[in-house]
């Protein structure tokens, strides 16, 4: 009975393990997207402000999407 429980305990890690190892796949093609979206988002600002020279409006909220990335640097760091 203890080596039943053993086994599967190890299985059940095991396949935790290999789940979290492939979560990054899904990570890495969401931070592909994502620069992406970036580029798009650049493209879009520049279009809008050679539109409108004497605009101040925030096209985009680089500063937010900076403040996620700079906490994303910080959990990956740790």
């Amino acid at each position: 009975m203890y080596n039943y429980k053993l086994t599967e305990q190890d299985n059940k890690a095991t396949k935790f393990q290999e789940e979290r190892i492939n979560a990054f796949s899904g990570l890495e093609d969401r931070i592909d997207n994502i620069k992406k979206l970036l580029r798009q988002a650049k493209i879009e600002t520049i279009k809008t402000y050679r539109e409108q020279p004497d605009t101040f409006a925030v096209v985009k909220p680089t500063d937010l999407i900076s403040e996620f990335l700079k906490d994303i640097e910080t959990l990956l760091e740790k």
